[in-house]
């Protein structure tokens, strides 16, 4: 394996990583209940996931 003979400063480690963007996630409307969803995620108002319940949520009374 590599081994670095000098050790990379920050800002030239900082240069490197420069060229990457976070992007927002993407949301979407839960089809059971119609609160807004992040994509792959459970919804966390009803507890569906594609269509099926996946966790029971607690009725508040």
């Amino acid at each position: 394996m590599a081994h670095p003979k000098r050790k990379i400063s920050k800002q030239r480690r900082n240069k490197r990583r420069t060229h990457y963007k976070a992007t927002a996630a993407t949301i979407t409307t839960c089809p059971n209940c119609g609160a807004s969803v992040q994509y792959h995620r459970v919804c966390p108002e009803c507890g569906h996931y594609r269509g099926k319940l996946a966790i029971e949520k607690e009725v508040a009374v």
